[in-house]
């Protein structure tokens, strides 16, 4: 019988990257549930046996990670990992049967997402008193309002290169999960914001820079970097608990679709592949509730 090794890194794990497109970091947590599942199971690699894993021992698994104290998000996404490579082995002949199958998972509570008020990303970036003839601040400031004007994701904003924006008909091409791309209009503003930083950009980096957005020394933007540009920023006006990139995200779909958007062009833009994805979005914030409330309720005059 093949090893653990053999059927996962070698099989698994690649189908995974290469023929799912899958990001080397959601492989990576995929590599990372599976041995977590080995290890509570005690068993060693050489010596595993997928066709000896039980029901109850991943039910088993599930209770002692909810022990741990770990979310019933991740504890879903930590058995998503093994229902996919039961499937991937039973489809190679390498198991015959799928312990996963009924399998009862904690209840998931989905909080529905925050965003930025309109007023907080317009006090930063139409803020008078800041100088923009700096590069990084230049850079940022831009980075801030392409986030909010297009809703990309980070690793999509850091992937951008110089040929994917097209500023003569206002568009940009995305490359985004499992390397799907889509175009996205860009405004008469932002695409003159996007140019006057590329000759600035270009002026300052003594290097030839291929990724529209980089740091002083050419090289391309990485996460950290990003989620510290808008945190730092957005932290001045604004006192949620989470500020990073995604709720910038949030924040243009939030926008769209209070603005009046068609639900599907939402899901378009945001490069979603199932319209659920989308509909979380279509909360709406309490003060737009009142109003809604006092236009359409009878005594509520």
């Amino acid at each position: 019988m093949q090893n653990w090794n053999e059927v996962m890194i070698n099989g698994f794990l690649q189908y995974l990257q290469y023929e799912k497109n899958y990001s080397s970091h959601t492989v990576l947590s995929y590599k990372n549930d599976l041995n977590q599942f080995l290890s509570f199971l005690g068993v060693e690699d050489q010596h595993f046996n997928p066709e000896n894993v039980t029901p109850s021992n991943i039910q088993q698994w599930i209770m002692e990670l909810m022990q741990q104290g770990i979310s019933a998000r991740s504890i879903s996404r930590k058995i998503s990992s093994l229902k996919s490579c039961w499937k991937y082995m039973l489809r190679h002949g390498l198991v015959t049967t799928n312990p996963t199958l009924k399998i009862v998972l904690p209840k998931t509570k989905k909080p529905l997402p925050v965003f930025f008020k309109q007023r907080e990303v317009s006090q930063v970036l139409d803020n008078p008193f800041v100088p923009v003839d700096d590069f990084v601040r230049m850079r940022d400031l831009l980075i801030l309002e392409v986030f909010y004007m297009t809703g990309v994701r980070l690793s999509e904003l850091i992937g951008i290169c110089d040929q994917d924006v097209d500023l003569v008909n206002g568009e940009m091409k995305v490359t985004g999960k499992r390397n799907k791309q889509r175009i996205i209009p860009l405004d008469q503003g932002l695409c003159a914001k996007i140019a006057d930083y590329i000759h600035k950009r270009d002026d300052y980096v003594a290097a030839a820079a291929q990724n529209l957005f980089v740091r002083p020394s050419g090289e391309k933007l990485y996460p950290k970097l990003v989620y510290n540009i808008v945190h730092n920023m957005m932290s001045q006006v604004s006192s949620l608990p989470k500020i990073s990139p995604h709720v910038m995200r949030h924040s243009f779909a939030t926008g769209l679709l209070d603005g009046g958007a068609d639900i599907n062009a939402v899901k378009e833009l945001l490069g979603h592949s199932s319209l659920a994805a989308t509909q979380v979005y279509t909360h709406t914030g309490f003060g737009e509730l009142y109003n809604i409330y006092k236009r359409a309720h009878p005594r509520a005059k």
